[in-house]
């Protein structure tokens, strides 16, 4: 018996050590990112870095506007373009599709979470960046080449598109039974209970999925950068090429660390985007946390 106990112990002291390791490359690579940031911030004022346009590492001037710009155009559209998609696709998933239906969706939904984004990339660059130089730029009346915020749009949508339908999915059908049971008793029709019951109880976690959705397509790195153009220069439409922070990142960093202020504002940049991922990702597992202890208390 206390050789069994023993076993517990140290295995519980195992996983506990494994979960705090863990937690720790956070925070080590977060004050390793900010350590090598000090030398640019010690130069410039936060607000002359965010705000300024003007992106001559020579010269020392690093103007993140347009790169911040860029990522929040190509995100935001994102999300726009996945949210309604993916609801609608877990909605159906959970409430409506057969076992069948479902048992082979949902594995081609794990296989689209699996390609690498560099087959993403690929993609926009062989399919999205022609069709929109060829067929939906003429039709705005645009001249572009292509590689733009929209292209980024729809590539970084598609990769966005299993986490938010996984996650709403799961959070849907742990409603309980009995609340869908309730209101049809009460003569709502299945859409109607749906509509009013499932999807307001399950809200929280729907928004918990798209929090973690927008912090995905907000770090994407190579499949953005293969199809946006990388202007450093703020887009005023969709059909403006963009340079997003870890497309900059990706482009520059390697070369450039003879010049120790573009080094430090490139990892000032990769400072940004983990501290932000960061941010969203505790936002969303909160809210999970919550839904989980509500049904469970319930």
């Amino acid at each position: 018996m206390n050789t069994r106990r023993l076993k517990d112990l140290v295995a519980s002291k195992i996983m506990f050590s494994a979960a705090i390791l863990s937690s720790l490359i956070v925070l080590i690579t977060a004050l390793a990112l900010f350590y090598r940031s000090i030398p640019i911030l010690k130069t410039q004022s936060l607000s002359d870095l965010f705000l300024s346009s003007s992106w001559h590492p020579w010269r020392e001037e690093f103007g993140f506007y347009p790169f911040i710009m860029g990522t929040l155009w190509v995100t935001a559209l994102a999300m726009v373009l996945s949210i309604p998609i993916s609801l609608l696709t877990s909605i159906y998933l959970a409430e409506y599709a057969p076992s069948k239906v479902r048992g082979i969706i949902k594995p081609m939904m794990d296989l689209l979470a699996g390609i690498p984004s560099v087959v993403y990339g690929l993609w926009g660059v062989l399919v999205v960046v022609p069709l929109i130089r060829e067929y939906v730029a003429p039709l705005a009346g645009v001249i572009t080449t292509g590689y733009t915020v929209l292209a980024g749009g729809i590539v970084l949508a598609i990769m966005v598109f299993p986490i938010i339908i996984s996650v709403s999915e799961e959070v849907i059908r742990a409603v309980p039974r009995e609340t869908r049971e309730a209101s049809m008793a009460l003569g709502a029709t299945k859409w109607q209970t749906v509509k009013h019951v499932v999807i307001r109880s399950s809200l929280p976690g729907i928004i918990a999925a798209i929090i973690l959705g927008f912090g995905r397509a907000f770090g994407e790195t190579m499949a953005v950068l293969m199809v946006v153009g990388n202007v450093p220069k703020a887009p005023s439409s969709l059909y403006d090429p963009a340079y997003p922070l870890p497309a900059l990142i990706a482009n520059n960093y390697g070369e450039m660390m003879s010049i120790p202020l573009y080094d430090s504002a490139l990892l000032l940049a990769a400072l940004i985007l983990l501290l932000t991922v960061l941010l969203f990702s505790v936002i969303a597992e909160i809210i999970l946390v919550r839904i989980k202890r509500r049904y469970s208390l319930g």
